[in-house]
């Protein structure tokens, strides 16, 4: 189905005669940020995808709000010889959709699948000398040496996500996209409703017997669904999404529009939050593979140019409380955040000056392809400030915008610009995801492994290495320091500021939780 036909079908739909209210109060409408472009949540860094991956599959772990991991598909586990063995018990009652009883040997074939693609998952495996099922309710790890971070590794919560699959599913190379979406998570994943670019629709799973204890809190606790079936609504235009909101067409609104925040408040019926209070976490992304950034001179040069407020104000408007600049290479108000190497982003910016150290460094006029979105709003925002900004620095200068799944599809190409390729692209993760070194997948330069971008940066990934094995916080913090300092050397990317974005959703909605959308406590009354 073509999304406009679906759109006009959506409208003669919401122009007829409602569904009772018992029925209404077991759907649940949700406009998500972007559309639904990939399936697989260990192929995908895209946000719309670890949605996605949260209600479809699993994991072993899940995290509460203060970051601390706790057994959620794993009944415990028992760690011996000072660290150096770790053996995970599933707990009973775990099936996958298609009615086959969850395995150890699923768990490990999924974890080998997620430890090739992700950056915290390559720190495990680096560490593991086995990993096994000696039978089908258990995990073991031997590990080369203590890796106290196990649970925090396999609870991980930014992309990319350590999901339990089926072991023909987990089978699959780690760099193809699984498609056939079998889980052991609370919804199943309805294919035959998929519009791309327009719709995606979840059942509740009724084999899905969520943790007898706990609190809700995060991905940690039981995951009670309170609702039949999610339809996710993909509706660009920030005016028609809020309009649809009002009218109650839709529930749940995941990003409202900066400019839209005053009418949304305004609006009865309807709730305005700040839903991830650490905010996302902007920046530049640089293809280190070609001209014209793969020179390390270059991308130092720069930094000269990033006034990060401009970016700032661009998604988040005046309104300094829902931003911060300059910020560094780990989440403000973390601990492994430091004022290192900030002095770069000081002062008025000289575009005149940057033009020179850009020609010093060897920059002959390569043109510099960036991708831009128009989708979602912020980033658009983001675009179109790096444009301008690109050539005040008198860059050659190929502005290509599309919508984000485009996007996200084309920075996966590693062929030169004449070839299709790309050079640079503005982006954002949740503050989350840039806490720590375990954590932050842009900030890693491993090469072939990394993200899209792919810095291959030695040092970098030294100091990342003896993060893992610092002994404590304060060893970390010093690590960390030295770490951002060595990234504003080498610039894996170029920071572009914090901001805070609001959700907006039904006041007939209970049981939101904090953070990025999930959609199990959740009840319309």
């Amino acid at each position: 189905m073509r999304r406009r036909t679906f759109l006009a079908a959506g409208a003669a739909t919401l122009a007829a005669p409602s569904l009772g209210l018992a029925q209404q109060s077991k759907v649940l409408r949700f406009i998500p940020q972007t559309d639904l472009s990939f399936l697989d949540p260990v192929f995908s860094l895209a946000y719309a995808t670890r949605n996605h991956g949260y209600m479809v599959f699993d994991m072993l772990y899940g995290q509460d709000s203060n970051f601390r991991a706790s057994p959620q598909m794993a009944e415990g586990h028992v760690m011996e010889q000072e660290g150096r063995l770790w053996r995970l018990t599933l707990r009973d009652g775990l099936t996958w959709h298609d009615g086959e009883k969850v395995l150890a040997r699923d768990c490990v074939a999924s974890i080998r699948r997620w430890g090739a693609r992700d950056p915290f998952g390559q720190a495990l495996l680096a560490a593991t000398d086995e990993l096994s099922a000696p039978d089908d309710k258990t995990i073991r790890f031997r590990m080369k040496h203590a890796f106290p971070l196990l649970p925090e590794a396999l609870g991980k919560l930014p992309p990319l996500l350590p999901v339990m699959m089926p072991e023909r599913l987990a089978k699959t190379d780690p760099f193809t996209q699984v498609t056939e979406m079998v889980g052991s998570g609370p919804f199943r994943f309805v294919p035959g409703e998929r519009v791309s670019g327009a719709r995606a629709v979840y059942e509740r799973f009724q084999g899905y017997v969520p943790r007898g204890s706990g609190t809700a809190d995060g991905t940690a606790g039981p995951k009670v669904v309170h609702v039949d079936r999610v339809e996710w609504t993909t509706i660009p235009e920030a005016s028609t999404a809020a309009a649809a909101l009002r009218a109650g067409e839709q529930d749940w609104l995941e990003f409202a529009a900066n400019d839209m925040l005053p009418l949304l408040k305004r609006m009865r019926n309807v709730r305005v939050a700040v839903q991830e209070q650490a905010g996302m976490m902007c920046f530049m992304r640089l293809n280190h593979l070609h001209a014209p950034f793969n020179n390390p001179g270059i991308r130092r040069a720069l930094l000269g140019a990033f006034e990060q407020s401009d970016y700032m104000m661009a998604v988040a408007g005046d309104d300094q409380a829902m931003w911060k600049a300059p910020v560094g290479f780990f989440t403000p108000g973390t601990p492994m955040a430091s004022d290192e190497g900030m002095g770069v982003f000081q002062g008025p910016r000289d575009y005149a000056k940057v033009k020179r150290e850009l020609e010093a460094a060897g920059y002959k006029g390569e043109k510099v392809v960036l991708l831009g979105a128009t989708d979602p709003t912020f980033i658009h925002g983001l675009s179109e400030v790096a444009a301008d900004m690109l050539r005040k620095c008198g860059m050659n200068v190929d502005y290509q915008l599309s919508d984000w799944g485009t996007l996200t599809a084309r920075r996966s190409s590693r062929e030169p610009v004449e070839n299709g390729g790309w050079s640079c692209y503005m982006t954002a993760l949740t503050g989350v995801d840039m806490t720590n070194p375990a954590l932050s997948a842009p900030l890693r330069g491993n090469g072939d492994r990394a993200m899209a971008g792919w810095p291959d940066l030695p040092e970098v990934e030294s100091l990342v290495g003896r993060w893992f094995a610092a002994s404590g916080l304060a060893e970390q913090q010093r690590i960390a320091a030295r770490l951002q300092a060595q990234a504003f050397q080498d610039v894996p990317y170029i920071p572009a500021g914090q901001f805070l974005q609001a959700a907006a959703y039904r006041s007939n909605l209970e049981g939101v939780l904090r953070g990025f959308p999930l959609f199990w406590n959740v009840r319309k009354t």
